[in-house]
């Protein structure tokens, strides 16, 4: 119930003083002067009483009339309200101290206190006087003015003790009833206040106090729960009080309708009132949101509930309850969820504690929960009240959350601590799509498991097929091809594997799982069946790739007719590596004697792709075309044109090399020499310098010339003659243990070469052998100084390679610095498209992490352009795009690549494009669809906390901005308590509750900062 405590009272009315005006015995008649000033005085003519008072005490030499006359001054100074008043009798009072006026004197200085409303001045000069020499009139004056000075010193005690000696009085009586009235209403002793305030109305002076006297009478009814007389009497009186009196009216009003659950009638009183110093209190805020609640008016209840903020009592509990059943009536889920959470962690009302915990379980299981797991909030329920009537109702909701919360990380957590056979067609679920997300996160062995986990239930045969199917994928991943088939056989032979999404796709799968292991009469079967059942319109990039790797196995297996087809077949899709197509095409018409055609269609490739990947290859095997054709000319140009327009080509040694042979060929000898020294000048230690070395050798000889030739080869860093037998062998007894894949001899044999020959005839092919065998081993570190030997020498067939996996081990360890300058080669130099594209993405993010924002995005750019990227690649690369413009302050650009990751993205990439998404609309005002993207965040990406309690943040914001002031502060508050881990999101929430909650302590007495 609420309590008043305020003074209402009239001001004091001025009451006349009355003076004893005896004539001192000592005076005679022949004091005219002194006489006649006595007169005026009587007369009530200070002014001129106290001139010629005055001129008696100047003229006059006797103390004693000296003294009356020094105390008449002062009194009529008092009487004519002059400022020097007090001075003067305080004078008096120490110049003679002897005089028979001095008690008087006190009286009236007091009094002259009084007057001016100096009650703490009055009081001292009261507490000198000498109650028992005063008269009757005196005395009750002194009593009467003595009590209400305490009374306005709020000294209760001592006011009671002095009202009540003069509540008889004739005089003071009426006063002093309606004072003690006020103290025994003050005392919240109503009986006593009741009493005199009913003596007062019976005194022909009530009309003074009958305004204030209905005030109280209405307050004290209210108090004393006689709420239909507080209504009796508070209504009549509303039109005679002042503002703030009219203030305390309909709030007493108000809340005595309320009482007594006429709320349509409480309404109008409860609005009018206007607070303590303008504002109100949780309580207020209450009592009108829950009187428009009982009438159905739930828009406006939300309006007034929403304003209790950081409550921690009964009514808050109370008020949050019908908050969040009012949200509910007004659908608007996502609010009554937080709304009930927040009653149900309050104990004061055990009923609606549960009720509220019920309401926030359900409606968990409903729209996703942002702070908890669904399963968590469901099985702690049943922990709490295990005898609820809705345990069952609650246990089916608990069986089904752990799928559809989509939270697997935490629902596998509980799932593993409460194996109980209800539990496991969940678990089997949980297992299959935690293990999903990890596949798509890139964890795979950590996938691998759940899927193999999810698969031993057997419980739901169609998850346990679609397990099976990722299960293949995720192994073959891992490059663990033989298990990969098995488990895409496992797949194919479920009578379920039909229903799901995976089916179409496995003959697609299976082929490449032979294709990797080389199986290519079993690959192009299963290519071949694909191709047969699939559509353009189902999978154009998919089925354009299986006419490429169905002629690829037809092609390796020697079946070039039917190859050719298949080529063709990609070729008229004129989809993805239509260039590959052509040029393999043209390849096949060499292996059935159609050199002709082979010449006429490599011509066509090079004409038509002269930037394709593949035109140095085009242009390389159509010089040996017209080699093996014998069209030396054509040759020899052909060659020069690859050697003029593809400098950086790996064919560029052996074009030159070629070109040394068909002059060798043709018995022209000094040409033939030329071109053997530029390929060993320009290409030291590759097998085209070894070769050209060994065939200028047998010119030499052949024309007699061998001491120039031993001239020359001395020149020859990387050609020992005398040694070159011991270094054969050493190498070749190295090479095979590398190529038996023994790979610890590889490492022991290699390592030894390369020590004993580091500028040996086979020392390039030595330290790449050896690089990859430190690789197998996982002895990465090992592997660095000898790919960097490879990359170091000029292009041969081993750099490609070389480079990407250098790139891989410094990616690894997060040496960006070393890795840039690796992935730049490998991107320039780098023959096939994967490892152009892994170069190009890794560069974009090696930007990305050393800031270099500007190049971060030319390389996202590209990943983006290229028609061959990957979405999960695809999505790393709008995700830099996105995060550098963010860095950059370019919002615009931001907003543009998050809503194009939005479409493309899964797992945790998704979830960030989602935070923006909802970042942004909050930005532009958009606070309703804001909320809708922060909805889907959490319901959908729930196992991904950290954007989850950024978006929080955002919904807090947005419902500010709403005017929802409760789901605002809670929110922030839930933020800063659940999500402790991410200590910025935290700082941000708290900034924001710290602005929130200053600017509604503007209103509402009730926060504290």
């Amino acid at each position: 119930m609420r309590r008043l405590n305020r003074a209402l009272l009239y001001s004091l009315p001025f009451w006349g003083l009355s003076l004893s005006a005896q004539q001192s015995t000592i005076y005679t008649h022949q004091l005219k002067d002194y006489d006649k000033a006595v007169s005026l005085y009587n007369d009530k003519q200070y002014q001129a009483a106290q001139i010629l008072f005055e001129k008696t005490k100047s003229d006059n030499q006797d103390t004693d009339v000296q003294a009356d006359c020094a105390y008449y001054i002062a009194v009529s100074a008092i009487k004519l309200n002059q400022k020097n008043a007090d001075v003067l009798m305080q004078d008096f009072v120490e110049d003679y101290p002897t005089s028979t006026k001095q008690n008087q004197a006190f009286v009236e200085v007091a009094g002259y206190h009084f007057s001016q409303g100096h009650y703490k001045e009055a009081l001292e000069w009261y507490d000198k006087v000498d109650e028992s020499a005063l008269g009757t009139a005196d005395r009750d004056r002194y009593n009467f003015q003595k009590g209400y000075s305490y009374f306005s010193n709020g000294d209760k005690k001592e006011a009671d003790k002095y009202l009540t000696k003069v509540k008889d009085s004739k005089v003071y009586g009426t006063q002093a009833k309606y004072y003690l009235g006020f103290l025994a209403y003050e005392g919240d002793d109503y009986k006593k206040a009741t009493q005199y305030f009913e003596q007062v109305e019976q005194t022909e002076e009530k009309a003074k106090y009958s305004e204030k006297l209905s005030y109280f009478q209405a307050d004290m009814a209210f108090k004393q729960g006689n709420f239909q007389k507080a209504i009796d009497v508070g209504v009549p009186q509303l039109p005679k009080s002042d503002a703030s009196e009219k203030s305390e009216l309909n709030k007493i009003i108000g809340e005595s309708y309320f009482n007594l659950g006429q709320y349509d009638k409480a309404i109008p009183y409860l609005k009018n009132y206007k607070g303590t110093k303008g504002k109100w209190n949780n309580t207020d805020f209450y009592q009108l949101g829950y009187a428009y609640y009982k009438q159905g008016d739930y828009e406006n209840a939300i309006a007034e509930f929403n304003k209790i903020i950081g409550g921690n009592d009964a009514v808050a509990q109370n008020a949050y309850y019908h908050l969040g059943e009012s949200y509910l009536k007004t659908n608007k889920k996502q609010q009554a969820l937080n709304a009930f959470k927040n009653a149900s962690e309050m104990e004061f009302d055990a009923k609606i504690q549960e009720d509220a915990y019920l309401n926030y379980a359900k409606l968990s299981y409903e729209i996703g929960n942002p702070y908890q797991s669904v399963p968590g909030v469901l099985s702690a329920f049943m922990e709490k009240y295990p005898s609820s009537p809705f345990r069952t109702e609650v246990q089916n909701l608990l069986i089904n959350s752990y799928i559809t919360s989509k939270n697997y990380k935490e629902a596998l957590v509980l799932l593993e601590k409460n194996k109980s056979p209800e539990n496991r067609l969940a678990y089997q679920k949980v297992t299959f799509y935690r293990g999903m997300e990890l596949y798509t996160d890139g964890d795979y062995q950590n996938a691998l498991a759940l899927f193999k986990k999810s698969i031993t239930e057997q419980k739901d045969p169609r998850i346990t097929a679609r397990a099976t199917f990722w299960k293949a994928e995720t192994e073959y991943v891992l490059d663990q091809f033989s298990e990969a088939l098995i488990s895409f056989k496992q797949f194919a032979g479920f009578a379920e594997a039909k229903t799901t999404p995976e089916f179409k796709h496995i003959n697609y799968n299976i082929a490449y799982t032979y294709f990797k292991q080389k199986e290519y009469e079993q690959a192009a079967k299963y290519f071949g069946d694909y191709v047969a059942s699939a559509s353009a319109k189902d999978d154009k990039v998919r089925l354009n790739d299986s006419y490429l790797r169905l002629g690829d196995s037809q092609f390796v297996t020697g079946k070039y007719w039917p190859a050719m087809e298949a080529y063709n077949k990609a070729i008229e899709m004129n989809g993805i590596d239509g260039d590959y197509a052509l040029f393999q095409k043209a390849i096949s018409y060499g292996f059935v004697a159609r050199n002709e055609k082979k010449i006429e269609d490599l011509t066509k490739f090079v004409q038509t792709y002269p930037k394709s990947q593949y035109a140095d290859d085009a242009m390389y095997e159509l010089g040996n075309t017209y080699v093996t054709e014998k069209q030396t000319t054509q040759a020899i140009a052909t060659y020069d044109k690859l050697i003029a327009n593809y400098k950086e080509s790996a064919y560029v040694s052996r074009s030159i090399m070629r070109q040394a042979l068909i002059y060798y060929n043709a018995e022209q000898d000094e040409k033939a020499l030329v071109k053997f020294k530029e390929v060993v000048a320009k290409y030291p230690n590759t097998p085209e310098a070894m070769e050209a070395v060994e065939t200028a050798r047998l010119i030499y000889v052949d024309n007699g010339r061998t001491d120039e030739y031993a001239t020359w080869v001395k020149t020859l860093g990387f050609v020992d003659v005398s040694d070159a037998d011991l270094d054969n062998t050493a190498f070749e007894a190295a090479e095979k243990q590398y190529l038996q894949n023994n790979t610890k001899q590889a490492i022991s044999s290699l390592s030894s070469y390369v020590a004993k020959f580091p500028n040996g005839i086979s020392s390039l092919k030595a330290n790449f052998y050896l690089a990859q065998s430190y690789y197998a081993e996982a002895l990465e570190k090992n592997a660095i100084p000898h790919y960097e030997f490879v990359i170091s020498k000029p292009r041969s067939e081993y750099t490609e390679q070389a480079l990407a996996r250098l790139a891989q081990i410094y990616l690894k360890t997060n040496d960006y610095a070393a890795a840039t300058p690796v992935l730049k080669r490998l991107e320039s130099e780098g023959e096939y498209p994967q490892n152009k594209t892994f170069a190009q993405s890794n560069l974009m993010k090696s930007y990305y992490e050393q800031k270099d924002y500007v190049n971060a995005v030319i390389y996202a750019d590209k990943v983006l352009a290229n028609t061959k990227t990957e979405d999960r690649v695809k999505s790393d690369a709008q995700i830099i795009v996105a995060r550098s413009a963010i860095k950059t302050n370019d919002e615009v650009k931001a907003k543009a690549a998050y809503a194009k990751l939005l479409t493309i993205a899964k797992g945790e990439l998704a979830a960030e494009a989602l935070y923006y998404d909802a970042y942004f609309k909050n930005k532009e005002g958009k606070y309703e669809a804001s909320n809708t993207t922060v909805q889907k965040l959490s319901k959908d990406y729930s196992g991904y906390k950290y954007f989850g309690a950024k978006g929080l943040v955002i919904m807090a914001k947005n419902f500010y901005g709403l005017k929802d002031s409760f789901q605002a502060t809670y929110i922030l508050e839930s933020v800063i308590k659940n999500f402790t881990t991410y200590q910025d999101v935290v700082q941000e929430a708290q900034t924001e509750l710290d602005r929130i909650k200053a600017e509604e302590g503007k209103r509402n007495s009730s926060i504290q900062n």
